[in-house]
């Protein structure tokens, strides 16, 4: 955009100021689309940048947005002074209701976890049962030696744990049986 402003001659006002001309000197009750305002545009001030429609385009929706400009039904006109500010998206905010006097307002509390006073007595609690906290221990082996296979003996039913093993089967060898 830099080097559009610096090829556009002296003469030529700024896009604003062209706009509202155009407006103004088309003068339809309501409004002037923007292929008019570049034709007027086109045909007062001869010489314009590469560009112009681009520029024109941002223009005209940044002076819609800033309330220079009304948009409707596809024409721009130019907005009336003694219209009301245009409303902010969402739900107003509620009115704050004046504290009576002599009130005093106690500071909110800050967020989060308060901190642990440090001259706090420090108290150690248990909990109500004489059972310790977690998973109970494993069961100590017996000290006798082990008979069979361990993994019976741990698991408590006669099977052990995860899939049995494939049963190998050998192929059968024909015996021969002489008469």
């Amino acid at each position: 955009m830099a080097t559009e402003e610096v090829n556009k001659p002296p003469s030529l006002p700024s896009y604003p100021q062209l706009i509202m001309n155009a407006i103004e000197a088309l003068n339809d009750k309501n409004g002037s689309n923007k292929t008019s305002i570049s034709k007027y545009i086109e045909s007062k001030y001869g010489d314009l940048p590469a560009g112009h429609t681009t520029l024109l385009s941002h223009h005209l929706n940044r002076m819609k947005q800033t309330g220079e400009l009304v948009f409707l039904k596809n024409n721009y006109m130019k907005a009336d002074p003694n219209a009301p500010p245009k409303r902010g998206r969402g739900r107003p905010p509620k009115p704050k209701v004046p504290l009576p006097p002599g009130v005093v307002l106690t500071p909110a509390r800050p967020r989060g976890r308060p901190p642990k006073d440090p001259n706090a007595p420090i108290t150690s609690s248990k909990p109500g049962t004489g059972k310790p906290r977690g998973r109970p221990r494993k069961m100590a082996r017996p000290e006798g030696g082990i008979t069979g296979n361990s993994t019976l003996m741990s698991t408590g039913s006669g099977r052990p744990r995860g899939r049995p093993p494939k049963v190998k089967t050998s192929p059968l060898t024909e015996v021969s049986v002489g008469h």
